[in-house]
């Protein structure tokens, strides 16, 4: 028999965030669809390419904001190609990689996109909470995105 390093109330909280984690993204994954038509990796690109100054972004530069395997991103880049929302360019810099580039399509998707994720991030997080606990939230988001971020990248076990 195995015992979990987690006490019963460690166990509790974690378990408590993995449901809350879950339900949240497919809530807001859900009236972004029903809103727009885009799935919640659409939303991320689209967004992500918008942000741009410049309105392009190199394809390596993408997958190292998102953290997203180089498959991940190419499939999905392919898909919303196919749909209109974005184009691929060889990279005139250097004539390596690739960037992308947001069609008008796109473009105005990502506006309307963020403008109905907002409102569903409101309506299902800023409304549910008090300002104490939405700061207490973005204290404890942070610190656990240091630790990760200061962690040794290590395999279990290793």
């Amino acid at each position: 028999m195995t015992t979990s390093p987690l006490v019963p109330a460690q166990a509790d909280a974690w378990a408590a965030f993995q449901r809350m984690r879950v339900r949240l993204t497919g809530a807001i994954g859900r009236d972004l669809a029903r809103a727009t038509g885009l799935s919640e990796a659409d939303f991320e690109i689209l967004v992500a390419v918008d942000e741009q100054a410049d309105g392009l972004v190199r394809s390596l530069a993408l997958r190292c904001g998102l953290e997203w395997e180089k498959s991940r991103l190419s499939h999905q880049l392919r898909r919303m190609e196919t749909r209109g929302l974005l184009v691929r360019e060889t990279c005139e810099e250097d004539g390596r990689g690739a960037v992308v580039r947001l069609t008008e399509q796109g473009r105005r998707l990502a506006g309307e996109a963020r403008r109905h994720y907002d409102e569903a991030v409101h309506r299902h997080v800023v409304q549910a909470l008090t300002d104490d606990q939405l700061a207490a939230l973005h204290q404890i988001s942070d610190a656990l995105l240091r630790h990760v971020a200061a962690a040794p990248h290590r395999r279990p076990g290793g």
